[in-house]
């Protein structure tokens, strides 16, 4: 179940205690039910991480903008895009950039069969492009005004360009209203500055973060599945050993030296 983006500083709800007989049993827990805990887990389910392949462009994001002070892209319910003043950062650093409105979030996606991407805003309208380089969310469907390539940038790691498909590229420049913030366009014909742009993502969609999860919770094993692979009660240094064989990769090297040993304790 997908569930609702949080920000920092809303209150957290409390969670039910547990009665003794709903505790789980470390003892007794598989490693799939392990898996399936670690993935219920909400422990990183609102925390920001910056992509940094483009492997990582997947579910909700924010785009930091090359602002000074720091901005990012959003989307009203009118379908108008524009750059909105970040709150929740650190030390003015964009790499700790985290949204506090739903409308500063856009939820990635490939387009199927191709390498292009789409940007749906917090409103289910899609982030478009116009032949005169206006940018705006008011398409339900896909089409090429609502594609995008995303380019990760040669010469800054982490960071990337967002390129329409006429070739043109999502940027930056000083608006010409008084008193107004800077303004996105989708205009820019060359990479710059002002042009590049790093994005913030839900860890819990990093693959990285995901494949870490995962191989934690493999990690996680009780001593009832230890003695059913061994065949007898094992005593605390052999369990001990055992897990740590499945984190350094010989567990099932280390079963069969123990299974050895029972036939040889049996026959000797």
């Amino acid at each position: 179940m997908v569930k609702p983006l949080s920000f920092k500083g809303d209150k957290k709800p409390k969670k039910r205690k547990r009665t003794e007989a709903e505790a789980p049993n470390p003892e007794a827990e598989s490693s799939e039910v392990a898996l399936a805990r670690a993935e219920e887990e909400p422990e990183n389910d609102d925390s920001w991480v910056s992509a940094e392949a483009l492997s990582d462009v997947v579910g909700p994001i924010m785009f930091v903008l090359p602002t000074e002070p720091a901005t990012c892209l959003a989307c009203d319910a009118n379908g108008k895009v524009f750059t909105d003043p970040i709150v929740n950062i650190v030390d003015a650093n964009p790499s700790s950039a985290e949204p506090h409105d739903v409308r500063q979030v856009w939820v990635a996606n490939k387009i199927s069969g191709t390498e292009n991407y789409r940007f749906k805003g917090r409103y289910g309208k899609y982030l478009s492009c116009d032949k005169y380089g206006i940018l705006s969310a008011t398409s339900e469907a896909v089409s090429p005004p609502e594609t995008w390539t995303v380019i990760p940038t040669a010469d800054t790691p982490g960071t990337f360009q967002l390129q329409t498909m006429r070739e043109t590229f999502l940027t930056i420049k000083e608006s010409t209203k008084v008193n107004a913030g800077p303004e996105a366009r989708g205009d820019a014909t060359e990479i710059t500055f002002d042009t590049t742009v790093r994005l913030r993502m839900q860890a819990r969609f990093k693959p990285k973060f995901k494949a870490s999860k995962e191989e934690k919770a493999k990690e996680k094993i009780s001593r009832k599945e230890l003695e059913d692979a061994v065949g007898r009660r094992l005593e605390e240094d052999e369990v001990r050993k055992l897990k740590r064989a499945r984190r350094e990769g010989d567990y099932h090297e280390q079963i069969l030296m123990l299974k050895v040993k029972n036939k040889h304790d049996k026959y000797g």
